[in-house]
């Protein structure tokens, strides 16, 4: 059974592939951030630079539902292959014990959750009449904000955006068998000028477009840069924006999309509306039809945490894998691979 001193279970990603359902996850973390943020502690996470990329440690408590638990993620500077530039596992604990319930390799649990945390924000902010969804970007991430931002909003069209013109031809075609909407691949102005709802899911380190071809009534996800010193979007556009955040504490440390513009007098911390559990909580962003919002997310603890309780669920409710998956901890059975 979970929570055992003597005993962990060990998931691999085929099989959190299979239970992490994107339609229970967006939910789920909305509801996490609307009732138990408050009870939660988050540190800012610890940023370590290494030789060839950055390791990243985010631990979570709450202390009322008792969760616990912690992703250690590597980002890799130049992959090869690109796929493999965030490599991250999830270790979710029992509060009381402290010994392990259930490792978890958290490539796709990073990906879903914060594509389903771009959802929630697109829920509330985006336009309902929103029918052209663009992304900048044609890995991972950008794979799956495609794949999940359609459960809270009816697109007609998809708009794909990318460094390498015939990787983002590819990418847009398996996207369109994948989804059953076109998909185009298209330059960067366009993908901006076009889009009701527009995700950049990019390592850039410098604007990916010209803010002044937003369109108005335009919705924005932003999560690509994790760093205060890059950015996807030029101060254009932030300042037309009606802007929110994950956490307070995380945009004002490591959002280099806000950063960067307050440091040069463009933006003031005024200008940032809501931080997430604020906007869960019903707080008034989108004023009219016209606004163009803004969420920009670092990624916070909380989201991991929470994904990695809706696995725990599963694995509880499933004898049979639960029964795969346990491993007694100093035996010589190996983790499952793919």
């Amino acid at each position: 059974m979970l929570g055992r001193g003597d005993h962990v279970h060990v998931l691999t990603e085929a099989e959190v592939h299979r239970y992490l359902d994107p339609r229970a996850l967006i939910p789920a973390i909305e509801e996490a951030f609307r009732s138990r943020y408050p009870s939660t502690v988050m540190p800012t996470r610890t940023q370590m630079k290494l030789a060839d990329g950055v390791f990243l440690i985010m631990p979570c408590y709450d202390r009322e539902g008792r969760g616990l638990g912690m992703k250690l993620v590597k980002f890799n500077e130049n992959p090869r292959p690109a796929e493999e530039r965030i490599q991250a596992t999830y270790i979710l604990m029992d509060a009381e014990s402290g010994c392990s319930k259930l490792v978890i390799p958290a490539n796709y649990l990073t990906d879903l959750r914060t594509a389903a945390t771009s959802a929630v924000a697109t829920k509330i902010l985006a336009r309902e009449d929103a029918k052209v969804l663009g992304v900048f970007g044609t890995g991972r991430q950008a794979r799956a904000h495609l794949q999940v931002l359609r459960c809270v909003r009816t697109f007609e069209r998809a708009l794909v955006s990318g460094r390498d013109p015939v990787r983002t031809q590819e990418f847009a075609q398996q996207m369109e068998q994948e989804l059953g909407i076109k998909v185009e691949s298209v330059y960067s102005r366009t993908c901006a000028a076009e889009s009701d709802v527009l995700c950049t899911c990019t390592t850039a380190t410098a604007p990916l477009f010209d803010g002044n071809m937003l369109r108005k009534g335009t919705h924005l996800n932003l999560v690509g840069s994790f760093r205060p010193t890059t950015r996807e979007v030029d101060d254009v556009t932030v300042r037309r924006s009606r802007i929110v955040v994950d956490t307070y504490d995380g945009a004002l440390t490591e959002a280099g999309d806000l950063i960067i513009p307050m440091k040069a007098g463009v933006l003031r911390r005024d200008h940032l509306l809501a931080n997430l559990h604020e906007l869960a909580k019903g707080k008034p962003v989108r004023a009219s039809a016209a606004d163009i919002t803004l969420f920009k997310s670092v990624g916070c603890a909380l989201e991991d945490l929470t994904a990695a309780e809706l696995l725990e669920a599963t694995v509880l409710s499933k004898p049979s894998l639960s029964d795969e998956t346990e491993h007694t901890l100093g035996s010589t059975s190996q983790i499952p691979s793919d």
